[in-house]
């Protein structure tokens, strides 16, 4: 088998991979600040880009983003759209900032991150499952005074 071999997605991305996703990121979230658009939705929304996910051919770019202070799902969406609408302008403005052989196709997503975070804390504080830690803590507690 060559050194090579099968590719599989689990390996996660390259170096090359992460270090193009963090300067595109960094270039969108200037150029959205800049303000230079014409779409009133994203003139009047910041948005913050949280992360910017490159395809092993540097060809396509997944932009993970949210409204700047979160929003109801409506608010999202029309944010989400909007950055679609506006796409093949952002598209040349980051690639007059990051200096690549082929211009990376941009594709826009809500980042989910923040509201599993939210609802993971919100199931952390529920009083069966902070008996349940704190029977676990004690447990392990018991089991570390064995070991002395």
């Amino acid at each position: 088998m060559s050194r090579h071999g099968n590719q599989h997605s689990a390996k996660g991305p390259s170096q090359s991979q992460l270090r193009v996703g963090e300067e595109l990121r960094h270039a969108l979230a200037w150029t959205l600040e800049r303000g230079d658009l014409r779409d009133s939705v994203l003139t009047a929304t910041p948005v913050t880009v949280t992360e910017v996910r490159v395809s092993p051919d540097l060809k396509h770019a997944t932009c993970f983003v949210t409204p700047l202070g979160g929003g109801d799902a409506e608010a999202v969406k029309t944010v989400v759209e909007a950055l679609v609408r506006s796409a093949k302008f952002l598209r040349h403005q980051v690639v007059r900032k990051v200096k690549l052989r082929y211009a990376p196709e941009l594709h826009f997503e809500h980042d989910t991150s923040f509201d599993t975070a939210d609802y993971i804390e919100e199931l952390l504080l529920r009083p069966e499952v902070a008996r349940d830690l704190e029977i676990s803590q004690d447990h392990d507690d018991d089991l570390g005074d064995e070991d002395a």
